[in-house]
């Protein structure tokens, strides 16, 4: 992004109204709201319900709106429908987490009414609004209000009753912005977990921004880029590894080779997770090795390369700084048959035979032995995201298309990634369903009752099922005092959430796992199953085991390495 300065105030001098807004207008606006949201994403964060270390609202709807400035960076157009459409695209592809989704479909719903129009005066402006607050509220299977879809609606509603008095942009905007704080200033009337946890709603916040943003321009501010902060998302490259390989993508110029023979070629050489596209003599490569100067070299024997991007894809699984060192072995090698231990995820052995399954399986894993584990139980295509890593539409949207299947179902395994997955599958022509996973070992028991042989309508039925017959936990340390559901937290604690509540915290960590073992009724258990992240050794997992079958003497205790960040054990009981 060009970090200069942004500012409307030499086009449109204060001692005049400003009546309509063009393309170039609305390509300003959105950068000065990245610029404004970078600025203040990480307050929003922190107005997270659980003082737990996943705060990550403003995160998510800054890189849903900074993929939606890559858009129109460059784009010279001077209508807003075409602007406004690119905006949209943008947001929609880049959208993570439920907040982004959100945001997009706002956009996406602007993007409809300005379609058609060159320039937007103050009525198309507000019925632009209100398509976007329709297409929020849409896009939400169950829409709560005390979120960000109120704090819209409501601005929305005022910028209606604005319209009336006044058609000055500015003067629409102010009463939007005014309405939008009154509105976020009252989510935790409407929704008593944020009452409770003495904080407003994160979701809205960021709209607030953003509306923020918006005024601040059309009032002749000129705000200013944040050059000295790390990038959202950005961690120390001290940690840098290479467990993951390498993400290799270039522009091809070429006559001498098509996309199949590429293609072709890139798999011979043992590519991974490839997509091969292109036209008129371009050619686009995006492909996965651990690797990448055979793949670079192939490429530049072809023809002339450009925009190649390199990048190690272990900074999608690091999101904390300091080195990470995988422990040694896992408990997982007993998960894999010796028989189909060498067969791609999608193959099946059935009298001796390979069989490719019916469905394809896409599963989010928030580390890297969670998606080992996803990989031996037949899983196709696994996104790294989770807790503070959200992937964005964009990313399901590429694991859909990689595979051959024309039937897939998708885990996402965690409750904030669940939006972008549902809207992945609504932009392709593929059979997908999407399971409402919230977490990993619901993910895992799905996949434990996936039939590789069966339909799709059959399969996601049986998994759906199997999902509901396991109780999920998470520990992790309390990054702020908190009280919530009757239980003081202080920053530093070791807390245990189950089923979606805060059950248990203290400053022995094996203790709190086995409080938190109590309140999931592990005496009535057969198996618990411990996935131990990064701040874990695996010895220290086995001497936890060891206690938990001590006090549940008819309970099985297994210990697998997770490799999550942030969060000590995932807890699975059943």
């Amino acid at each position: 992004m060009n970090k200069s300065a942004v500012s409307l105030v030499d086009k449109y001098p204060l001692e005049h109204p400003i009546v309509v807004l063009d393309g170039q207008d609305w390509k300003r606006l959105i950068q000065g709201a990245v610029y404004w949201l970078e600025r203040h994403h990480a307050a929003v964060n922190q107005l997270n319900v659980f003082p737990v270390p996943d705060g990550d609202t403003g995160t998510n709807m800054l890189l849903t709106l900074r993929k939606a400035w890559e858009e129109i960076g460059a784009l010279d157009d001077d209508r807003i429908g075409s602007m406004a459409g690119k905006v949209a695209h943008g947001a929609l592809m880049g959208a993570r987490g439920n907040s982004g989704v959100i945001l997009s479909q706002i956009l996406r719903g602007m993007a409809r009414v300005l379609a058609s129009q060159a320039q937007c005066d103050a009525a198309t402006m507000v019925a632009a609004w209100q398509e976007g607050t329709n297409a929020a509220y849409k896009g939400v299977n169950k829409p709560v209000e005390g979120t960000i879809l109120t704090v819209c609606r409501e601005a929305t509603e005022a910028a209606q009753t604005a319209l009336r008095l006044n058609d000055d942009m500015r003067f629409l905007f102010v009463q939007l912005l005014q309405a939008a704080q009154r509105s976020l200033e009252n989510t935790p009337n409407l929704l008593p977990v944020l009452k409770q946890a003495g904080v407003v709603d994160s979701g809205g916040m960021g709209l607030y921004v953003i509306i923020e943003a918006f005024t601040k321009m059309l009032q002749g501010d000129t705000i200013m880029p944040v050059i000295t902060e790390e990038a959202a998302g950005e961690v120390d490259l001290s940690a840098l590894g290479d467990e993951w390989g390498y993400d290799i993508q270039f522009l091809l110029f070429t006559n001498e080779a098509t996309e199949q023979d590429v293609r072709q070629k890139l798999m011979d050489m043992g590519g991974e997770s490839i997509v091969v596209g292109g036209s008129n003599g371009v050619i686009k490569v995006h492909v996965h090795s651990e690797d990448p100067g055979p793949f670079i070299s192939y490429g530049a024997s072809l023809g002339h390369l450009d925009d190649i991007v390199l990048e190690n894809m272990t900074l999608q699984t690091l999101r904390r700084k300091g080195a990470w060192q995988e422990p040694g072995g896992s408990s997982i090698d007993r998960m894999v048959p010796q028989s189909t231990a060498d067969l791609p995820p999608s193959a099946l052995v059935v009298n001796g035979a390979q069989v490719i399954n019916r469905v394809g399986l896409i599963a989010v894993a928030p580390g890297p032995g969670i998606a080992d584990v996803f990989r031996s139980l037949g899983v196709d295509q696994v996104i790294s995201g989770g807790q503070t890593m959200n992937p964005s539409t964009e990313e399901f949207v590429q694991a859909i298309d990689q595979l051959e299947q024309r039937e897939i179902i998708i885990l996402p395994n965690n409750s904030n990634i669940l939006l972008a997955a549902q809207q992945s599958a609504s932009l392709n022509d593929k059979d997908v369903v999407v399971l409402s996973t919230k977490t990993i070992p619901q993910g895992i028991a799905a996949l434990l009752s996936h039939n590789p042989l069966a339909g799709l309508g059959e399969d996601a039925v049986a998994m759906k099922e199997a999902m509901q017959g396991v109780k999920s936990g998470q520990v992790t340390k309390a990054v702020s005092d908190a009280e919530f559901d009757n239980i003081q937290v202080k920053e530093g604690d070791f807390i245990g959430i189950g089923e979606g509540k805060l059950l248990s915290k203290g400053q022995a960590l094996d203790e709190v796992v086995l409080d938190l073992l109590h309140h999931l009724q592990a005496d009535d258990a057969e198996i618990v199953t411990l996935y131990y992240g990064e701040p874990i050794q695996k010895e220290n997992a086995n001497r936890l085991a060891e206690k938990i079958m001590a006090a549940y003497q008819e309970c099985e205790a297994e210990v697998v390495y997770g490799g999550q960040p942030y969060y000590h054990y995932i807890l699975s009981v059943e």
